[in-house]
Order: C-alpha cells, then sequence, then structure tokens
C-alpha cells in the first residue's frame, strides 16, 4: 500500500503598531504617562521576543526541508522555547522526530499542539502517521478520523485512514474510505492501488486486477513493480489474469 505524508509551515510574524498621546504637567497625569510608556516598552520586548521566536520556527522549517531533521528540531525547541504556544512549531518538530522514526517522541509533540488549537487538521493527521508506524492503527484511525472532520476535503488522510482501515482487516470500509478520496480527486493512481491491495485481501480477482490496472495506467512502471512482490497480492497473483497485467 502506498502512504501519504504531510508537512505544515506558517508564517505567523506578528505585527504590534503602537501610538502615544500627549502628556499633561499634573502629577497624576505625568503617572499615568509613565505607566504607558511602560507597557509599550513592554510590549516592544514581547514584539521582539515573538519575532525571535519566528525566526527560529522559520530556520527550523528550512532545515526540515533539507531533511536536516536533528538541527530542526534544535530550531523548534528554541522557537517553542520562546513562544510555547506555537502549535505549527510543535506539529514540524513532530514531523522532524517522525522522519528519524523517533514516533513516541512525535505523538508528544503533536499532542502539545493539539492542546493548543484542538481543530489543527495537521496535528491530527501528522499523529494518525505516527500511531500508523506504531501499528497501533486503532488509534491511528481515531485520528484521521479527527483529521477529516475538520477538513472533509483533504483526501491524504482518507487514503491514509484506508490503510490503518486495510490493516484491521476492514477491507470494504477502507475502501469505502479510498472512494471518498477519489471522489475529491479522481487521478489518484495511489487509491487505485490500495483499493486493489484490499480487494485482493479479500480474494476478489476481478476488482483487484480492474483497480490495479487504473492504477498501472497512470503510472505504469511503478506499480508494476509493486505488485509483483507486493504481500497483499499472495492471494491472487498466481492467477493468469493477474500476471497478464504485469507484464
Amino acid at each position: 500500500m502506498v502512504f501519504r505524508h504531510c508537512f505544515v509551515a506558517s508564517n505567523m510574524i506578528v505585527f504590534l503598531a503602537f501610538g502615544c498621546s500627549s502628556g499633561a504637567n499634573s502629577s497624576m497625569e505625568n503617572t499615568t504617562q509613565f505607566v504607558q510608556e511602560s507597557n509599550v516598552t513592554q510590549l516592544f520586548i514581547e514584539a521582539k521576543a515573538t519575532q525571535k521566536a519566528e525566526d527560529f520556527f522559520h530556520q527550523g522549517n528550512r532545515l526540515l526541508d533539507g531533511q536536516l531533521y536533528e538541527d530542526a528540531i534544535k530550531a523548534y525547541d528554541k522557537a517553542i522555547a520562546i513562544k510555547v504556544e506555537n502549535s505549527e512549531a510543535w506539529i514540524n518538530r513532530g514531523i522532524a522526530l517522525t522522519s528519524l522514526q523517533r514516533y513516541q517522541d512525535a505523538l508528544v509533540s503533536y499532542d502539545k499542539a493539539i492542546a493548543i488549537k484542538p481543530d489543527k487538521y495537521e496535528a491530527w493527521y501528522n499523529r494518525g502517521i505516527a500511531l500508523t508506524s506504531l501499528h497501533r492503527y486503532k488509534d491511528a484511525l481515531a485520528s484521521y478520523d479527527k483529521a477529516i472532520a475538520t477538513k472533509p476535503k483533504k483526501y491524504e488522510a482518507l487514503i491514509n485512514r484506508g490503510i490503518a482501515l486495510t490493516k484491521l482487516h476492514r477491507y470494504q470500509d477502507a475502501i469505502a474510505s479510498y472512494n471518498r478520496a477519489i471522489a475529491i480527486k479522481p487521478d489518484l493512481h495511489q487509491v487505485y492501488y490500495n483499493k486493489a491491495c484490499s480487494y485482493a485481501l479479500e480474494n476478489n480477482l476481478e476488482l483487484a486486477i480492474e483497480n490495479l490496472g487504473k492504477a498501472i495506467k497512470l503510472v505504469p512502471d511503478k506499480y508494476k513493480k509493486l505488485a509483483k512482490t507486493d504481500p497483499d497480492f499472495s492471494k491472487v497473483r498466481s492467477e493468469k489474469q493477474f500476471q497478464k497485467l504485469l507484464q
């Protein structure tokens, strides 16, 4: 089966505008003006810290994009140390950890992001990926369901949801999930391949061949090669019709 990953980045630089009014000469008014100036100074300090956190965040994104995962994590840690409520930094930190196969640590990062923003699609989606990698398919399914509830048109979550259902031997439910993905984006070659896997696991030769044929038509070399060794096709691989498709 074919899996889909996700990366989230965000431009969340905060710009603060400040104004001041002319002060009078009374002691009370001077005191008030002093408080206002102190507040402005504090706001400027906070804005500078926020900008620094964003700089570390963007540095982490560049490192993540360059597959320098350990360095990316260090940059996200610096961003979070300044601005702990940065859900995007927690998510991308989790992605870096997932890329290092540190799935349990990644879950901690995704859970931090969800605690900040419970309806954050990317946190739930990537949490599902980490759980799938840990073979915790029921938990992964719950995460994908949360992701889909926030953004129903995101076909990637529907694909990975289908994989989790297949791993749970819920083949018809998996196929239904794949069909929802295809309804959003009809040319998803990986979905046709995954549907073929589910049908093959049910020993449904006809529909396995039909869907594998669609995948091969879209990306011939890739799926002919995969289907020759993919254990999901073990029940149907010896059939003449199946072998003919791979020629």
